[in-house]
């Protein structure tokens, strides 16, 4: 995984276990393709951090920021999809590409 910190956040550090909200853009690394956005939805996602209920990519991305923080994470397709991919939008093997701004945690 890399990343790029544009934000670092003022608030709390997120852990496991803590209900992170966020916006967030994702889009394939190879072309660009836009595949899903929160922000578009206008919408922010709530996920239970570390729980395993979103790619694994995203436990261990968001749980180094902070509250307030704004990351770019480059996941691999074993931190993603993998080689199954997910629906018709993001491909087997896909390396993917997402914007992630905390919002608050609960």
């Amino acid at each position: 995984m890399k990343y790029t910190v544009l934000k670092e956040g003022i608030g709390t550090d997120i852990k496991a276990g803590d209900q992170a909200s966020v916006h967030y853009i994702g889009w394939l690394k190879d072309n660009g393709n836009l595949f899903d956005s929160s922000r578009q939805r206008g919408n922010p996602f709530v996920f239970p951090v570390g729980a395993g209920r979103v790619i694994r990519g995203w436990d261990i991305g968001v749980d180094m920021m902070k509250v307030g923080g704004h990351w770019i994470f480059i996941l691999p397709p074993e931190l993603a999809y993998g080689q199954r991919g997910a629906g018709g939008d993001i491909p087997p093997g896909a390396t993917l590409v997402f914007d992630v701004e905390v919002l608050g945690i609960q």
